[in-house]
C-alpha cells in the first residue's frame, strides 16, 4: 500500500527576518502599532501607584492580624500534606483558627512547620 506524501505548508519566516525587513521609516508603518506619543499619559503611569502608601483606613492591629490569617492559610496550604491531611483543602481559616493552625504545626509538622508556627504565634 503506498501513502500519498502530503504537501507541507511553507513554513513561515522567523521573527529575526520579518524584523529585518520591516522599513524604519513611520511613514509606512502598519497604522495598528501604537507609539509611545499615541498612548493616554494614564495608561503610562499605571505602574506608579505600587509604591505608595495604601489609601486603606486600617489601623496597625487589624492590619497585623490580616496578615496573621494570610501567613496561616499559606501554612495551611504549604503543610497540608502532613500535617492538615485529614481537613478539607478548602477548609475556612479565620483570625480565631490562627492558634489551631500554628498548634497542628508544631505537633505535626518537620522544623519548617516550626518556624512557620513561630512566626504565626510567637
Amino acid at each position: 500500500m503506498a501513502f500519498k506524501q502530503l504537501a507541507r505548508a511553507p513554513r513561515p519566516s522567523s521573527r529575526r527576518s520579518r524584523l529585518a525587513n520591516r522599513s524604519s521609516n513611520p511613514s509606512t508603518r502598519p497604522s495598528s502599532l501604537a507609539t509611545r506619543s499615541s498612548i493616554p499619559v494614564s495608561d503610562t503611569q499605571i505602574g506608579r501607584l505600587g509604591g505608595l502608601k495604601s489609601r486603606r483606613a486600617l489601623d496597625g492591629q487589624t492590619a497585623r492580624d490580616m496578615v496573621r490569617v494570610r501567613e496561616a492559610k499559606r501554612a495551611f496550604r504549604r503543610f497540608r500534606t502532613t500535617c492538615f491531611w485529614s481537613y478539607r483543602p478548602d477548609f475556612p481559616i479565620g483570625l480565631g483558627d490562627v492558634p489551631w493552625v500554628a498548634e497542628q504545626l508544631r505537633k505535626h509538622g518537620n522544623r519548617a512547620a516550626w518556624r512557620a508556627a513561630a512566626r504565626l504565634c510567637p
